[in-house]
């Protein structure tokens, strides 16, 4: 199967199984927004077919009912690790599961940490431009801090990413404090 086609085939299924979601913010964004604008940070900096399909399917088992079996079916155990090494166990408390992020974004392989940067990349464009109703400015400054932490244990794997993270980043918790 050609590049393009199993892009696209990523791009269904991730469409397919966040049809229901939104986002948090304002404006109420299909989810799929979301995974669509991670991937295209990663193809804009040139990374693997593997890792592009990771980032359209790195919330998938997280936050859908899709089981990991379905994405190696589809897309391989390649790109099943890679979703897995970036999906948090919602059995544990958020503190316990964001505290595991910062611990463990270090050790994940260049893939994982590549999704890990655009993700934030992108929750933080969200949260700047359109946060949730209900988080306050103190909440947004933390989340741009603890996003920060994540970030710096994925640095080394692509400076053009890692930088536009820290743009965003500045340009947020300037408004912010």
């Amino acid at each position: 199967m050609s590049t393009d086609r199993l892009i696209l085939k990523a791009t269904l299924f991730a469409a397919e199984k966040h049809k229901d979601q939104r986002r948090k913010g304002e404006s109420q964004i299909p989810y799929v927004n979301h995974v669509i604008e991670v991937a295209e940070l990663l193809e804009r900096f040139q990374h693997d077919t593997e890792t592009i399909i990771a980032g359209l399917l790195h919330d998938t088992i997280e936050d859908t009912a899709t089981t990991p079996e379905e994405i190696e079916e589809h897309f391989g155990v390649e790109i099943l690790s890679v979703v897995l090494e970036v999906t948090d166990d919602k059995s544990l408390p958020k503190t316990e599961r964001k505290l595991l992020q910062v611990v463990n974004t270090p050790k994940k392989s260049d893939s994982a940490k590549k999704v890990k940067i655009a993700d934030k990349i992108c929750n933080l464009k969200s949260i700047h431009t359109a946060p949730p109703e209900n988080w306050t400015l103190d909440r947004q400054t933390e989340y741009f801090h603890w996003a920060k932490q994540v970030v710096d244990g994925a640095r080394g794997v692509c400076p053009h990413l890692e930088q536009l993270f820290d743009d965003v980043w500045l340009a947020g918790i300037r408004e912010l404090e």
